[in-house]
Parts: structure tokens; C-alpha cells; sequence
């Protein structure tokens, strides 16, 4: 089992920064894929970033603004957002898998509870 708790989210002026960790405990946190994902009201859950055998991977609204990284020492994933917009406002999930294709929500099996992340027009 694999347990994610996120945090970091908060309240920020659009053209703001924040950074989202994601702490993971449970079996070999490298084995896995990181993935975030955002939903805001009234939409799907959609892939923000992932992070796979040293590649990352981005979703076109977020390229040259967000960030993923991860820490292996301390079984952290990071998402450094800058250049925040409005809609970028969303509840922000991180997840981990053991598949390939990290863009697919379906084939994440560990999820954590999701951090809040509004911004100010």
C-alpha cells in the first residue's frame, strides 16, 4: 500500500507562485510514476505533470510555468507552479502508478486526499 498526503496549497494573487509537495510512505517510492492532477468545480480530474524513469511530462496549459520534481531521500514529489492564472484554480492531486502511459487518470492506483489552490484574478 502506498499512502500520498499533499500539501502547500493556498490563496494566491494570479502572476504568484506556489509549491505543492506531495509526501509518500508506504512501498518503494521509486518504483512508481508521480503524477498531479487538478479538478476544479464542475470538471474532470485532468493531468497537470508526472514524473517517469527521469522524464517529464507536462500538460500543454501548464508547460513553461509548472514544475515536477522528486526527491527519492525523502519519498517526496514536488510541483513548483509559477506565472499562476485564474484558471489554474483547482483542487490539486498527487498519484502514483506503476504504468507506462502517465497521462491517464484511470491507470493511477494511489491517490492522496488533494490540496486546495485558488487564485486571485
Amino acid at each position: 500500500q502506498v499512502q500520498l498526503v499533499e500539501s502547500g496549497g493556498g490563496l494566491v494573487q494570479a502572476g504568484g507562485s506556489l509549491r505543492l509537495s506531495c509526501a509518500v510512505s508506504g512501498r518503494t517510492f521509486s518504483r512508481y510514476a508521480m503524477g498531479w492532477f487538478r479538478q476544479a468545480p464542475g470538471k474532470e480530474r485532468a493531468f497537470v505533470a508526472a514524473w517517469r524513469g527521469g522524464s517529464t511530462y507536462y500538460a500543454d496549459s501548464v508547460k513553461g510555468r509548472f514544475t515536477i520534481s522528486r526527491d527519492n531521500g525523502k519519498n517526496t514529489v514536488y510541483l513548483q507552479m509559477n506565472s499562476l492564472k485564474f484558471e489554474d484554480t483547482a483542487v490539486y492531486y498527487c498519484a502514483a502508478t506503476a504504468a507506462a502511459a502517465v497521462e491517464r487518470t484511470a491507470l493511477y492506483n494511489y491517490w492522496g486526499r488533494g490540496t486546495q489552490v485558488t487564485v486571485s484574478s
